[in-house]
């Protein structure tokens, strides 16, 4: 569905491209209070908000609706960028875009999770978005939790308690979106790898796969009647007697007629 040229409204073929020369120098113009350059500028980076939502394409959400969220991160980073460090745009503003789409879906899950445990997860998240942009990577779960317990010492709520690390993790696993068996985990060329061709089955693995080739081969070398008999006893479900019935023998015969097909396939395999 992100395959579309136009997305609210937007030709994104023609979307520009702006150069750090120019993001730097529209990002001074609009911390001086420029409209102009900071319109430019949110303009220039829109497709820098079409590649973060690709990582949402399988979501069942709208498309027009994500990109408008992801917009608002983008405004937000541009908004809260400081010039003085020395990060590029882009950095500090992936994270705020991914973290504006992230609490949008989170919000808007059908699966409900308490208010105290949502609460400290927004407060996790927003540490972790500040931390991942402070120092240029991921930050630690031991550093999101320091920063986390600073927050709440500074809140200066005299009945808050410190977190640990542990709760923090429950947190952020109970407002975590699940996952879909089709996201996509690589694209190239068209192509791509889903979440679902990663997951490994052991019991459908070599040497399973191997043994119902043999298992097969072996209830192929039975008679009709023993075939019939083995379909309808082990894949249908059915008791001897009902078998007896359905083929109009009696059940002793099939009880015998079991067993010979049973020890063929034994030897077979």
């Amino acid at each position: 569905m992100f395959g579309k040229v136009e997305i609210c409204g937007i030709n994104t073929s023609k979307l520009p491209v702006l150069s750090e020369e120019e993001k730097n120098e529209l990002l001074s113009k609009a911390k001086s209070g420029d409209e102009k350059a900071r319109e430019k500028l949110i303009n220039g980076n829109l497709r820098l908000v079409l590649s973060m939502i690709q990582k949402f394409v399988s979501r069942s959400e709208d498309p027009d609706d994500i990109f408008q969220v992801g917009c608002i991160g983008l405004i937000k980073a541009i908004d809260n960028f400081d010039t003085d460090q020395n990060v590029k745009f882009s950095t500090y503003a992936v994270p705020m875009i991914i973290g504006e789409i992230r609490r949008y879906m989170r919000d808007n899950s059908m699966i409900r999770v308490s208010r105290s445990l949502r609460s400290l997860a927004y407060k996790a998240l927003g540490e972790k978005e500040r931390l991942s942009s402070l120092l240029g990577r991921e930050p630690t779960a031991d550093e999101i939790t320091e920063a986390v317990n600073g927050r709440i010492a500074s809140s200066g709520d005299a009945g808050a308690k410190k977190v640990t690390s542990s709760e923090i993790s429950e947190a952020l696993d109970a407002v975590l979106t699940p996952a879909s068996l089709y996201d996509p985990v690589f694209s190239d060329s068209g192509d791509s790898i889903y979440l679902m061709d990663q997951i490994s089955d052991d019991s459908s693995g070599v040497e399973s796969w191997t043994e119902s080739i043999a298992l097969s081969q072996a209830i192929s070398s039975l008679t009709k009647r023993e075939h019939d008999i083995i379909n309808m006893r082990f894949y249908m479900g059915k008791t001897q007697v009902e078998i007896a019935s359905e083929i109009g023998i009696s059940q002793a015969q099939i009880s015998r007629l079991e067993k010979s097909a049973v020890s063929k396939i034994r030897k077979m395999l």
